[in-house]
């Protein structure tokens, strides 16, 4: 097992992970920069004390696994290369995030390889285990599809999805390292700051999810910057296609994801504390009789469950191992 991109946000806390799981061997960290360094110097308390490498495709062979945590673009001649050494992929980026070539290249330009494209399977662990359990390649989600698709699947499926608003607030660890004017601390403290409005490239990977749960929506997404580490709340605004009472929401919901270790259906609205450092997903519904609209709320942490832990998730349901294995 190797991480690639391991010097970045994402790339060290599935280090982290994995170098603790009972199952998986790390046996190196890869990256760009801060060669020959151990990465526990970069990020002391994740203390995984390989030396960061560059990519050897030579020294590939032993490989049966890997988690690439490069940008899109950059990734996926990576996890090619990978393939092609007979490694298994979870892949952090967009590159396979999106079945459709003509989607993604409308969002992210051109596909670096879009011949691999149909071998992935679209890494929300809840919704596509079969899939998972026997890809090459798993595209693990965007972190805010992450919050979003797991609190608006009970309705999508349930076909009472009319329209839909979904207003989402994350933590500043979700621009990575390269801090900008916007995620800058200077900033960032003291402020609410919507970014790419009216154009998030998570937006088509939300409507993909919707669509193969038989809900074909347009979706007004929008992201805002608030002053936290880690977190991340998806407050979603659903006009639904006929009334909904409270009982019949909590059934939704409640049967949807009663079998699921990592969804928990909440009693009252969570806060993003509660799944600090978890990869747990925490959802309330509610049905406010004033607007007949339906609320749901989404509580993740966007290193883990919105990334590095879901991955982790991911290669277990890949290896035929408990999906908790590692993570609880």
């Amino acid at each position: 097992m190797i991480v690639a991109g391991a010097t970045g946000f994402a790339g060290a806390l599935a280090a982290h992970l994995l170098w603790r799981h009972p199952d998986f061997e790390l046996v190196a960290v890869t990256g760009r920069s801060d060669v020959g360094r151990p990465l526990q110097e970069l990020y002391p308390r994740y203390r995984v004390p390989l030396a960061i490498t560059e990519l050897d495709p030579g020294s590939l062979e032993a490989i049966d696994a890997a988690v690439v945590a490069y940008p899109h673009a950059a990734a996926a001649p990576t996890v090619g290369t990978l393939l092609d050494s007979g490694a298994r992929v979870v892949d952090l980026s967009a590159d396979f995030r999106l079945g459709a070539l003509e989607t993604y290249e409308r969002w992210y330009g051109p596909h670096p390889r879009p011949e691999l494209i149909a071998r992935a399977a679209y890494g929300l662990t809840e919704l596509h285990r079969e899939a998972i359990a026997g890809a090459a390649i798993v595209a693990n989600p965007g972190c805010y599809p992450t919050a979003t698709v797991l609190a608006l699947a009970p309705l999508a499926r349930a076909g009472l999805i009319a329209d839909v608003v979904v207003d989402a607030k994350q933590g500043i660890s979700g621009a990575g390292r390269a801090f900008d004017e916007q995620t800058h601390l200077s900033m960032a403290g003291e402020n609410i700051l919507p970014y790419k409005v009216a154009s998030h490239r998570h937006t088509p990977e939300i409507e993909e999810q919707l669509a193969q749960l038989g809900c074909d929506v347009r979706v007004q997404f929008q992201a805002s910057l608030v002053p936290l580490d880690q977190g991340e709340m998806a407050s979603c605004y659903v006009t639904p296609t006929r009334p909904v009472g409270e009982q019949e929401l909590h059934e939704l919901f409640a049967d949807a994801y009663a079998a699921e270790p990592f969804v928990e259906v909440a009693g009252t609205v969570p806060g993003t504390r509660e799944v600090l450092a978890t990869n747990y997903c925490r959802l309330f519904a509610a049905a406010d009789g004033h607007t007949g609209k339906v609320l749901v709320f989404s509580a993740i942490d966007n290193l883990w469950k919105g990334t590095s832990s879901q991955a982790v998730q991911n290669l277990n349901v890949m290896f035929g191992l408990p999906e908790t294995r590692g993570l609880a």
